[in-house]
């Protein structure tokens, strides 16, 4: 519709101009000392008009002759850069397929036409990393070093991730050192730090930096409360034979530390090893006031100490609510023999016997029997011990 329109203006306009071009008898005398020119008005109109448009076109064409080679520059500048992100892209989406071979090639490529150096060299040397290529990784982080100084922490990242994949941890460490020192407590590089640590089994700063962790959402809580755990638990081993070490290494966790079924489970043996039985007594006992476990209930009954009347009646008061507890009658009945109550521990032993038999307790069971002088039924529950291990097997 619009062309319609455009066509009926121009005929219109030139319809009017002819009317008032043959209405305009005027004319235009010009008269020098040696020639005379007498014309129409409406031809000097025209020759006016053809004039400014061969003008205005003259100097377009010089203007555009003046400007030609920036403008060849900026094509060929614009189709290099339209090639290297081209390049960039196609490298990106070869890495992700794990076509490793392409995404080198089409990133090296992007790289030489100019595409962001910073992005393309790393990408060219992780495609490399996973090639196993050494070399041409290292040349392509030097050339992100060379070229884009300005993103050194995207780099020193990469590097390290590929040191740690190589299992060279200290270079590594080295590497983080340097993006802390441009932005303390980065949480990307504390990360990769934690991976190192607990690897190099540096417990003390895995510790260190689950804290600053904790702080942010880099890690899910489950994963901190668990790299905390194996921390603890290595730490704890350290101070096995020394009670007072221990002691004092236990007493500064925290309660949750202290109530965890893990760290008990490690570090009661180890009290019990270095002679500290009432103070693995005691800390299986608050656990198992708080959280049931037979686990605990096992290790407590190898865990006599110099009062084990006291131990036995807290036993006995665990027992009005856990009746059908076989552990904790084992338990119980460990307690009475070392008390010599002979006929409670027999009674215990059996009762743990009915409920879930097992070869400890046919063993546990024989050897009272054979302190009591009762060899035939002692030999019938070492028996049954022997059989029980023949079964498993």
């Amino acid at each position: 519709m619009r062309w319609l329109f455009w066509i009926l203006f121009i005929l219109g306009l030139a319809i009017g101009v002819s009317l008032l071009a043959g209405a305009n008898s005027g004319y235009v005398l010009i008269k020098t000392p040696t020639y005379r020119l007498e014309t129409s008005l409406n031809f000097l109109i025209v020759a006016i008009s053809l004039s400014f448009v061969c003008l205005h076109l003259a100097l377009r064409l010089f203007q555009y002759t003046r400007k030609l080679p920036a403008t060849v520059r900026a094509y060929k500048e614009g189709l290099r850069k339209k090639a290297g992100h081209q390049a960039l892209i196609q490298s990106l989406h070869a890495f992700v397929e794990g076509r490793y071979e392409l995404a080198q090639n089409t990133a090296s490529k992007a790289l030489e036409l100019g595409e962001d150096a910073g992005l393309t060299a790393l990408i060219a040397a992780k495609a490399a990393h996973k090639l196993k290529n050494k070399i041409r990784r290292d040349y392509f982080l030097s050339e992100a070093e060379r070229l884009a100084p300005e993103a050194s922490i995207a780099r020193l990242l990469t590097q390290s991730e590929m040191l740690i994949d190589d299992q060279q941890y200290q270079l590594a460490l080295t590497v983080l050192q340097r993006v802390t020192q441009i932005e303390p407590h980065y949480q990307p590089a504390l990360s990769l730090e934690l991976k190192i640590q607990t690897r190099l089994k540096n417990w003390e700063r895995v510790l260190t930096i689950l804290n600053l962790l904790e702080k942010t959402d880099v890690l899910e809580m489950l994963k901190i409360k668990e790299f905390r755990l194996q921390a603890h638990q290595a730490l704890i081993k350290r101070y096995a034979h020394d009670a007072s070490g221990l002691n004092a290494y236990w007493k500064k966790l925290t309660d949750e530390d202290r109530f965890n079924e893990r760290l008990v489970m490690t570090a009661v043996p180890l009290f019990i090893e270095a002679g500290a039985q009432t103070e693995a007594a005691r800390i299986l006992e608050m656990n198992l006031t708080k959280n049931w476990s037979s686990a605990l209930l096992r290790l407590l009954g190898n865990c006599i100490t110099s009062d084990p009347s006291k131990q036995l009646q807290q036993a006995e008061f665990w027992l009005m609510n856990h009746q059908h507890d076989a552990d904790l009658l084992e338990t119980l009945g460990k307690f009475c023999v070392h008390l010599k109550l002979w006929g409670k521990a027999e009674s215990y032993y059996e009762a743990s016997l009915s409920i879930e038999a097992s070869a400890a307790r046919h063993l546990a069971l024989a050897k009272l029997l054979e302190k009591k002088g009762q060899m035939t039924a002692a030999n019938q529950h070492y028996r049954a011990s022997t059989n029980f291990h023949t079964e498993l097997h």
